[in-house]
């Protein structure tokens, strides 16, 4: 018996174990997105406040939206609305996390490479927790109030069901398909310069595509963007949109051609993104193949950089400008500016829209630069933080940050003004429109200066894709449009002055108000930065725990 036993007994515990059911990860991705909403905002009032007034705000807007949608039922053009904005708000979600800050850890895949993830599994487990946000809640009620505006009788409605979400979801998609694709290019130096390039150009579409707008308006309204839509619908993922319309009036085999279409665009789009996702988890990057090789070694007193003035002031206002000309986001925040400042003044006036006060476009598109001056720095603000003792310290560092940001500004705004002057025919109107741009950039500074102290946010530097770490893009938000709006008080005496000269038609007075526009602008400049500096030397530590969260 025992010796009949004791066979049974080892053939038993060798036998191999069940294979451990697999783990789903889309609820793990889920609950980390929603845990790094929730940890990013412990601890922080601002953020708190921030945030909830970002959802608010987003949500008002997408019920007006919708709302506005829903009132254009029945009206002859409504498909064409709809239709097109369903393709507008695609591109916007395939450009729009190239420029804009996103804060979310769960959609960078470069931080996945080491972990043993399937691709296929993890391509749903990105886009479930990439339907967690704000972004895409104000997708749903454009989708929600397009699909109203269009869906008539009962195959409309039947249509509209599976619209919705294959718009949101064809949307995300595209959006995180296109910043798999592109990780590695716009983490290294010279992809995202290219990139950068890549980005001007967009923006030049999407201001090709504004002026075209007002053009079309002026010309013959609605009906003249039919034969657009007509090829738009057939593009997905506005052919969710379209496939509603044509269930409406009756066209079943187009509606369902087009549901056919949009369906084999969504499964060819997660095709893409999974192959990306591969591509990017087994393939090494540069840091794995061999080192940078050193740079030369240059002096830092040498070229033009012995113009700038000695001291702190000369060193903060180098390293400020070297910012501007290596670091990747920095570079392309300030050529973006450069650019859409100039493209939008020269496009009105070619169009014959134009004016000359659009020069405090310029003005105004740089003066955002002064804005988190220290989460520019990002984990290297501690070395200049331990050169921070006083609030004299604090002004100087400031101070010389703000020079920087002029010394490349001022001769900007002056050039844009001369240009769109010089293109709308308006030199009457010159002297008081470079003031008022002069003031408001002053106006800026002191804003920017204040915000920076107050309101400072941290720019991570291991996303291509992230200008604000996880539940700070709120308090970023919320301190630019504080600070425009701020600005704009600011400079009211400026504005007053200049509305004025317009209305009793005195341009002669303009040359008075440009020197008084520019000294107002330096005096309220020079404010800011004294107001800001004893709030820097107080709140280092917070600062710099703010900056370093990337």
């Amino acid at each position: 018996m025992t010796a009949t036993a004791a066979p049974v007994t080892s053939t038993a515990s060798t036998a191999p174990a069940a294979p451990a059911a697999p783990v789903p990860l889309t609820p793990i991705f889920i609950r980390l997105k929603l845990s790094l909403l929730r940890n990013g905002l412990k601890g922080n009032s601002k953020r708190k406040a921030a945030w909830f007034g970002t959802l608010a705000f987003t949500l008002v807007v997408g019920f007006f939206v919708t709302l506005g949608l829903a009132l254009l039922r029945g009206h002859a053009h409504a498909g064409t609305v709809v239709v097109l904005l369903a393709a507008i708000l695609a591109l916007s979600w395939s450009v729009m996390p190239l420029f804009f800050p996103t804060g979310d850890e769960t959609l960078d895949p470069s931080r996945l490479v080491m972990l043993p993830l399937r691709p296929r599994p993890l391509v749903g487990a990105l886009l479930a927790s990439s339907l967690v946000g704000i972004g895409p809640l104000f997708t749903l009620c454009l989708a929600i109030g397009s699909v109203v505006a269009v869906a008539r009788g009962g195959a409309g409605i039947a249509a509209a069901v599976p619209a919705v979400p294959l718009l949101i979801v064809g949307c995300v998609a595209l959006a995180r398909a296109v910043a798999t694709a592109n990780v590695r290019l716009l983490t290294s130096r010279k992809g995202r310069d290219l990139a950068l390039l890549s980005g001007l150009l967009i923006a030049l579409g999407a201001q090709l595509a504004n002026f075209a707008s007002q053009r079309l308006f002026q010309s013959g309204g609605l009906s003249q963007l039919e034969p657009v839509e007509a090829v738009v619908r057939w593009l997905p993922p506005a052919t969710a949109i379209g496939m509603v319309d044509s269930a409406s009036e009756g066209s079943y085999g187009v509606a369902a051609a087009q549901l056919a279409l949009t369906l084999a665009a969504l499964a060819g789009l997660l095709w893409f993104w999974e192959r990306s996702l591969t591509k990017l988890m087994v393939t090494p990057d540069g840091s794995t193949i061999a080192a940078a090789k050193p740079e030369k070694d240059r002096g830092t007193g040498a070229g033009l950089w012995s113009l700038l003035p000695g001291g702190r002031t000369g060193a903060a206002m180098q390293r400020t400008l070297r910012y501007v000309v290596r670091d990747p986001k920095t570079k392309s925040a300030w050529v973006t500016a450069l650019a859409i400042g100039l493209i939008v003044p020269v496009f009105n006036a070619l169009q014959g829209t134009g004016s000359v006060y659009l020069a405090c476009f310029g003005a105004g598109m740089l003066g955002v630069q002064m804005y988190n001056q220290f989460g520019q720095d990002t984990s290297a603000f501690w070395m200049v933080a331990q050169t921070i003792s006083t609030p004299r310290d604090a002004y100087v560092e400031l101070r010389a940050r703000a020079g920087a940001l002029a010394l490349v500004t001022v001769p900007y705004t002056v050039f844009v003004a001369v240009v769109t002057a010089a293109l709308v025919g308006n030199w009457n109107g010159f002297p008081a429109a470079l003031g008022l741009a002069l003031a408001l950039l002053g106006a800026m500074l002191c804003t920017g200066a204040l915000a920076s102290a107050r309101f400072p946010y941290s720019i991570p530097t291991d996303g291509a894709f992230k200008n604000v770490a996880p539940g700070q893009g709120g308090l970023a938000w919320s301190g630019i449009f504080a600070g425009l709006a701020a600005s704009a008080l600011i400079s009211s005496p400026v504005i007053a002055a200049t509305i004025w000269i317009a209305v009793t038609d005195q341009p002669s007075l303009g040359w008075l108000l440009l020197p008084a526009g520019t000294a107002w602008g330096a005096l309220v400049g020079w404010a800011g930065l004294r107001l800001a500096a004893p709030t820097v030397a107080h709140k280092l530590p917070e600062i710099l725990l703010a900056v370093s969260k990337g």
